[in-house]
């Protein structure tokens, strides 16, 4: 999915590239083509870090990622004991590894089908903001699978004093192998000790197997999976901020698909709620009910407030430092019960129809005391069995669960409704009578993909263990000229497959219909990206797994070429063909691949391209660069597209009208100031960061751009997770133009349009770089 993400302020730039590396990066790199270690033990050792020689790994222990980063023991204010170990970055580290890494695997045969945790205390110094640290956890499953993964991508450490950290996962039956370790990006240095790993017992699997959705279940449904999200996300009350919304939403489905009519629906859903919103009201329709007293100011209370949710996006419980999204409850002082200016009413509280011939009351606003907020409700036990299940999507209540509660993050919290027009409500129906039916996780991965292309949103997907194509076919496919085309091929396994053949026919369907079927399950702004990914996936799949192809090399008769699916997907022998990243195309002519170059690459390059007459930079991907490139094209400070984070107090996007907007780079010059001609190259895949850096270029006119039209895609991602171990990402924030236009489903267009030709992917050419070149050494 080479795509994810982001953009912040400077502040939150910094986190736009942990997210890029943490959640893209490091755990695609972990599941195709993982880190393992060389030794494997019986059972985990040397947690207190008290064993081996001090400036060497610590016993049990490896560190394989040299040559960028080292891990040793230190006696250097450990957490406990006398020691501890120490991951560092290495002073003028070459090209390696991008993240250093410590770990070490033991046998996973003795806690199969447990929960396990692994906890640890970790201390960081960084020298640059996008320093961070974090613990992973990866279980290894037969035949090289992977199966529980955790690396804190979505929570990275930046705190610098020592803190305690933990991952909590499943062990799957079929276990080789458990590896737990932490990792470090960017430079600096992080401190790991007093480490546990602890076995909690073995899990319960719930598997209650498919059955069809009935219409008054399917209607009954729809009113809890709207209820959920009304009362989740804005019913201000200690239970309701408190609550495992995972665990109730699974069992509200079980409870509230049963009623027979409208008053039994009402009836159940109350009773579903009442543990955390005991003055929410569900009603028939045309039956409404007095509102309870609770909501009422109470009398002879000396110091009042007012309570009520404010969003700034979708914030999660473990909110990060340096997200730009957060939610809270606010309180405002209400003396003697007078309603603050701003703040909603108990009084008046959210009104609305939620189907199945039932509507509901619920207050937006409660009055607390010095106990809390109103009503005092006595808590209820937590039955032990129950923190021992395993959530997984082969339960239908789990999955009929999930879609209750992605649907609603995306109805209350997705910012391009606006644009796309999609009919959301439909996509609830669809995925909530394709979730009943779904015979197991893997098939119910699909019905998630289905919702979230609905949003036609570029950083939307969904990630999940089940989903095992990690390899693909020797060749890389492209959209040309309204065709599929062979754009590069393996040096081995290709079976005669060049460049610039074309694709008529895959697994015996013509393509252009593989390509639509495959669409259907990915989300994108525009029809560049949803192609661009469909081809991708097309070569992808299982290990080993074969592809037939019906392919046609000019005027010559179509043949079938069958294809192995056996490189792993992130190998570089299988690279799209380009120059070297920095390279002296002709004298005075340079060509910088911003996909590959890191900032120290551009600094080494930077005294000749101070003297360089053209300078071309690639954008046709995702850059690794800092922003550093446009500070040298510059005379004034300039300023990235603007980043509007809606403020959000009520549900359904009802009035919004505010938005955090301090999220905006400004990026201000620095010498020396290139005075060369300047072309980028960008096209369909240019997504996200890449078009925030691209974006600048187009507003202030700083070069040509040549190629295609970029995805049409920027904004923090703000990934979750359901139950059942389904990863979600998504745009959580309105991106405008700088000139305040319409950037999600336009993207950025190129000043000089060059699009491939079969022609020239099959004379191996680079039309949109010899463009390039041409206008720069004019």
């Amino acid at each position: 999915m080479k795509k994810l993400l982001l953009h912040c302020s400077l502040y939150s730039l910094s986190f736009a590239l942990v997210l890029l590396f943490a959640i893209h990066k490091e755990d695609t790199l972990a599941q195709s083509s993982p880190v393992r270690s060389t030794t494997v033990q019986s059972q985990p050792i040397n947690l207190d870090f008290e064993q081996g020689e001090v400036g060497q790994v610590p016993t049990g222990w490896s560190s394989p990622t040299k040559p960028n980063y080292a891990g040793e023991l230190t006696g250097e204010k450990p957490k406990s004991g006398k020691r501890a170990a120490l991951l560092r970055s290495l002073p003028n580290a070459t090209d390696g590894s991008s993240f250093g890494n410590l770990m070490q695997a033991f046998d996973a045969t003795a806690i199969r089908g447990h929960r396990v945790r692994f906890r640890a205390a970790v201390r960081i110094e960084g020298t640059e903001s996008a320093t961070r640290a974090q613990l992973w956890m990866r279980v290894d499953r037969s035949e090289n699978r992977i199966g529980f993964f955790d690396n804190m991508g979505d929570r990275p450490i930046r705190l610098g004093e020592w803190q305690y950290y933990e991952i909590v996962g499943d062990v799957e039956e079929d276990a080789a192998t458990v590896n737990i370790g932490m990792i470090l990006l960017g430079s600096g240095k992080a401190w790991l000790d007093d480490v546990s790993f602890a076995d909690l017992g073995k899990t319960i699997v719930l598997s209650e197997p498919a059955r069809p959705l009935t219409k008054q279940g399917l209607e009954n449904l729809e009113a809890f999976t709207r209820l959920l999200g009304y009362v989740r996300h804005f019913h201000p009350s200690d239970e309701a901020a408190a609550a495992d919304w995972d665990s109730f939403a699974i069992e509200g489905i079980r409870v509230a698909e049963g009623a027979t009519n409208a008053p039994d629906l009402a009836k159940r859903l109350e009773e579903i709620f009442r543990p955390v919103a005991p003055t929410v009201r569900v009603f028939p329709m045309n039956a409404r009910p007095r509102l309870p007293d609770e909501t009422k100011a109470p009398q002879g209370v000396p110091s009042l407030e007012i309570v009520s949710w404010r969003h700034q996006g979708f914030g999660q419980k473990a909110a990060q430092q340096f997200s730009p999204y957060k939610s809270e409850r606010v309180s405002k002082d209400a003396p003697r019960g007078k309603i603050p200016v701003g703040s909603p009413d108990p009084l008046k509280p959210f009104m609305t129809s939620l189907g199945g011939g039932v509507s509901c009351l619920v207050p937006l606003a409660l009055f607390a005391d010095a106990k809390g907020k109103l009503p005092h409700v006595t808590s209820q036990a937590t039955d032990a069995k129950a923190t021992l299940v395993k959530l997984s999507g082969n339960d239908r209540a789990t999955r009929l669960a999930d879609v209750a509660l992605a649907w609603n993050i995306f109805q209350h919290f997705y910012p391009y409704f606006d644009v796309v027009q999609t009919d959301w409500p439909k996509a609830l129906r669809d995925a909530l009578t394709s979730a009943a039916n779904d015979p197991n996780e893997r098939a119910f991965l699909d019905t998630l993909r289905r919702m979230v292309a609905q949003l036609h949103d570029g950083h939307g997907g969904v990630y999940h263990p089940s989903d095992e194509a990690g390899y693909t076919a020797p060749v890389i496919f492209g959209w040309v000229e309204g065709r599929l085309v062979i754009t590069d091929a393996a040096a081995e396994g290709a079976n005669g497959l060049q460049p610039g053949d074309i694709v008529l026919k895959v697994d015996g369907k013509p393509s252009l219909e593989v390509l639509a079927e495959r669409e259907a399950f990915i989300s994108g702004a525009t029809p560049q990206w949803r192609r661009y990914i469909a081809s991708h996936q097309l070569r992808v799949g299982v290990k080993d797994s074969e592809i037939k192809l019906e392919v046609q090399t000019q005027n010559e008769p179509a043949r079938s070429v069958s294809l192995r699916r056996n490189i792993q997907a992130q190998d570089k022998d299988l690279q799209e063909t380009r120059p070297p990243k920095v390279q002296e195309l002709k004298p005075g002519i340079f060509y910088l691949d911003l996909d590959r170059i890191k900032d120290e690459d551009f600094q080494t390059i930077l005294p000749q391209l101070e003297k360089a007459r053209g300078i071309i930079f690639d954008l046709r991907g995702y850059p690794k660069v800092s922003p550093v490139v446009i500070s040298h094209l510059i005379d004034e400070p300039v300023q990235s597209a603007r980043w509007m984070v809606p403020i959000i107090t009520a549900p359904d996007h009802k009035g919004i009208t505010e938005y955090n907007t301090s999220g905006r780079w400004t990026l201000k010059p620095i010498a020396p100031r290139l005075t060369a001609k300047i072309a980028f190259l960008t096209d369909g895949r240019a997504i996200s960061y890449a078009e925030s850096y691209i974006g600048i270029i187009e507003a202030y006119k700083l070069a040509e751009i040549v190629g295609e039209p970029t995805a049409g895609t920027n904004g923090n991602v703000n990934p979750f997770v359901l139950p059942g171990g389904y990863r979600v990402t998504w745009t959580g924030m309105k991106v405008l133009k700088n000139d305040g236009s319409q950037h999600h489903g336009i993207g950025i267009h190129p000043t000089v349009p060059v699009p491939r030709t079969i022609k020239g992917v099959t004379e191996k050419r680079d039309e949109q770089l010899e463009r390039a070149i041409a206008i720069v050494g004019q």
